[in-house]
């Protein structure tokens, strides 16, 4: 068997001596109170449960209180530890570059109120360190996550993730969490592409990595909110807005290289496999159900535009044909998860065949009607939809067994 598919290469299980396998980031301003803590809580944590070298580097983007001596103090005293301080506000920028500057191969952040607890730390990380995916965020909106806050931060996130969802066909579920993760080869190609210095970098980023067709690794955590946060929530809300709308309309009018992003980044297809294996019958059966009950309605409503100006069994015939078209394409991907264009036209050429039989039983049943009554068209319709229910099975056992045909 032959694909094209080809998974990322794993982290070095066994890095040579004195290289970190993990960068964790830790931007801050003006934390001079809270980031001791967590730094030797960080660093306490990585020492008993990660099982490879890491390093943590406090980024320092312009504090203008106690927080860089207390930094310096910090690597000092654990050898772990290496500062950055940049002249500049953002937390955008803080993670630019301390990631473009890392030599490790795994890029983490978190905040420096550790809201997020760190047992999600290692869950985080391992896809990226195996080569399973590119990129991992912590998600609060998880059913399994774990969540103290209050109802007006909770009301904005759940908001801000909708409107994403809407405006930019986001799929990741949370990127506001400040816990994530990335690979250090994609941050080198896509952060050259990120205009965002504050706030909105996370979600820019992350955008970018969808488009680029990279892998997206979600887990959930348990995080508690600090009440001491210092995130000017109407700023950030504006800021992000405007982020919104200039992202928007980069993506639609092309400025962005998604297509080179794709090609080089993102992941081919996956091999053929050498036989369909098919799902179980109870749920194809719910999922035919579905896509013949909206066949049948498309059915109906084109039937009853045709009937007047081309007549019952010319209306019957279009209407059918247009319906089998659809309906055989729905049901080969979502009834018989059946990709791409292999065997498609002969897929059709069967879902053909069921349309004639279909059209014999309705037809008939149509012309036996006529024969012997002068029906209204509520009988008419009555007629019509049990003969429909009739084609509906043997349609079922036709397209099963086409579907599944070994080559």
């Amino acid at each position: 068997m032959t694909g094209t598919y080809a998974p990322r290469a794993a982290v070095q299980a066994r890095p040579a001596a004195g290289s970190a396998v993990l960068d964790v980031v830790v931007p801050v301003y003006n934390e001079e109170t809270d980031l001791g803590p967590c730094v030797r809580r960080l660093h306490a944590h990585l020492t008993a449960h990660f099982p490879y070298p890491f390093r943590i580097t406090v980024a320092d983007n312009a504090s203008v209180d106690g927080t860089p001596a207390v930094a310096r103090a910090l690597a000092d005293e654990l050898p772990e530890v290496g500062v950055l301080r940049l002249d500049e506000k953002g937390r955008g920028r803080a993670l630019r570059a301390a990631w473009s500057a890392s030599p490790a191969p795994v890029l983490a952040y978190m905040d420096v109120d550790l809201s997020t607890d760190l047992a999600a730390l290692l869950p985080l990380v391992a896809p990226l360190i195996s080569g399973h995916s590119d990129l991992a965020i912590g998600t609060r909106l998880a059913r399994t996550s774990r969540v103290v806050r209050g109802a007006k931060r909770e009301v904005i996130s759940r908001g801000y993730n909708l409107l994403l969802r809407g405006a930019l066909a986001a799929r990741f579920s949370d990127a506001q969490c400040g816990f994530k993760a990335i690979r250090a080869d994609v941050a080198a190609e896509l952060l050259p592409l990120v205009r965002d210095t504050g706030w909105f970098f996370d979600t820019e980023l992350l955008v970018l990595a969808q488009r680029a067709g990279l892998r997206i690794h979600e887990v959930p955590v348990d995080w508690v909110d600090d009440p001491d946060s210092r995130v000017d929530i109407v700023a950030t809300a504006l800021a992000d807005l405007r982020g919104i709308g200039r992202l928007g309309r980069a993506l639609v009018t092309g400025a962005l290289p998604l297509a080179q992003l794709r090609a080089q980044l993102g992941r081919g297809p996956l091999p053929a496999p050498p036989a369909q294996v098919p799902i179980g019958l109870p749920r194809q059966l719910a999922r035919f159900a579905a896509v013949g009950v909206a066949s049948t309605l498309a059915y109906l409503l084109l039937f009853l535009l045709a009937r007047g100006p081309l007549g019952a069994q010319p209306a019957n015939l279009l209407a059918l044909l247009l319906t089998a078209v659809a309906n055989t394409a729905a049901n080969r991907r979502l009834t018989f998860g059946v990709t791409g264009r292999r065997h498609a036209g002969r897929h059709h050429v069967q879902g053909l065949l069921a349309f004639a039989l279909g059209l014999a039983l309705t037809s008939g049943s149509l012309a036996a009607l006529h024969a012997t009554t002068t029906p209204n068209r509520a009988l008419e319709l009555t007629v019509l939809v049990t003969a429909n229910l009739a084609a509906t099975a043997l349609r079922f056992l036709l397209l099963r067994l086409a579907m599944h045909h070994r080559p």
